[in-house]
């Protein structure tokens, strides 16, 4: 089964009609299943986020999106860290935030850890596969892959370093989401202790020397020219998350679709503030003020900002939404997503042969 599976990737887009583009999974709801079926209709890979996700909505959300494509397409877990937060920091931190919480009339969550629900998840994905099963934050364990890889699915690993690198290829990664400094939400690293500094093509030709798999790239890619950029760096494919964001099919909310287009914010940045893990996002008043103080502790810091952020969205204060975004974030645009995907797959070449 393993020799089939490394094949479902690459041999994804050499499929007629198929092109170079992968839906990135974009937890909290951006990732709709009328999102992924846009991307796939348009010759794409989409992937539903798990992350967040309880298991029934997961499994509810993947059988919505059989019945909207029957193209591949895959389902993105959240791999759980160890409880390592300073609760005294958090707690600190808890009060710091406490004004903002008050002006939205939010009462601050629980910072709790959890694991997702990540043994749940996977054995759905176990007895209901799906053709890819994605990881971030970390590699399943060899047993976990080897048992995915029998259910018929394919494992790809978001990676950030030529380390991660090799941990996945070594438990069993069919590929992997090479993913650049550029990228907007979370880093995908599996260590969040140091910030991530590669930019993504010079990641690119690292991680092809330390490892030899399908690489499928992300980070800032807004655009055509981008695309060929990186299937000439020898990535098979290159995955888009910002850009899909302001989509017709995006369950982004309307106050960060309005963000993104809004030249009042100056850029992006990386910030612990809203969640307690490193994640690109625009630049807005709560993370200038915040980010100095924010305790590296996720998902403690997530579960503690999530009713302010929900309020914030609600209200569409953009001052306090967390507002996940990539370098490339300028490209995204208010249309239908197959139009974005077409448009990022225009001149590519999708004549190279599938990697064995």
């Amino acid at each position: 089964m393993r020799q089939s599976t490394q094949t479902v990737v690459t041999s994804a887009f050499q499929a007629p009609g198929a092109v170079p583009v992968v839906g990135a999974p974009m937890a909290g709801g951006a990732s709709t299943p009328e999102l992924v079926a846009a991307v796939n209709e348009a010759g794409g890979m989409g992937f539903l986020a798990g992350g967040y996700a309880s298991p029934d909505a997961l499994a509810s959300r993947i059988a919505r999106t059989r019945e909207l494509t029957g193209r591949p397409f895959g389902v993105n877990l959240f791999v759980p860290g160890p409880d390592t937060a300073d609760r005294e920091r958090v707690q600190a931190y808890a009060r710091e935030i406490a004004p903002e919480m008050d002006a939205l009339g939010a009462a601050a969550g629980e910072p709790r850890w959890s694991d997702d629900d990540y043994p749940a998840k996977l054995a759905l994905l176990l007895e209901d596969p799906v053709p890819v099963v994605g990881f971030t934050f970390g590699a399943p364990a060899a047993a976990e892959a080897a048992a995915l890889h029998t259910a018929g699915s394919a494992v790809m690993v978001t990676v950030t370093t030529p380390d991660e690198a090799r941990a996945a290829a070594q438990a069993g990664a069919d590929a992997l989401c090479v993913q650049g400094a550029e990228a907007g939400g979370h880093q995908g690293s599996f260590d969040d202790a140091e910030e991530r500094t590669l930019p993504l093509l010079d990641l690119l030709g690292r991680v092809r020397e330390a490892v030899d798999l399908p690489l499928v790239a992300a980070g800032g890619i807004g655009d055509a020219a981008a695309v060929r950029k990186v299937l000439s760096h020898g990535a098979v494919a290159a995955q888009v998350g910002t850009v899909l964001l302001r989509t017709d099919e995006s369950g982004a909310s309307a106050a960060h679709k309005r963000a993104l287009a809004d030249e009042v914010f100056p850029g992006t940045a990386v910030t612990r503030a809203f969640s307690g893990r490193r994640a690109r996002g625009l630049v807005n008043r709560f993370l200038s003020a915040h980010t100095s103080e924010a305790p590296a502790a996720y998902p403690q810091v997530h579960y503690l900002t999530g009713p302010m952020r929900a309020a914030a969205a609600k209200e569409g204060d953009t001052d306090r939404l967390h507002l996940w975004a990539g370098t490339a974030y300028r490209s995204a645009e208010e249309c239908p997503a197959a139009d974005v995907v077409r448009s990022l797959a225009e001149g590519a070449d999708t004549t190279a042969p599938a990697r064995p």
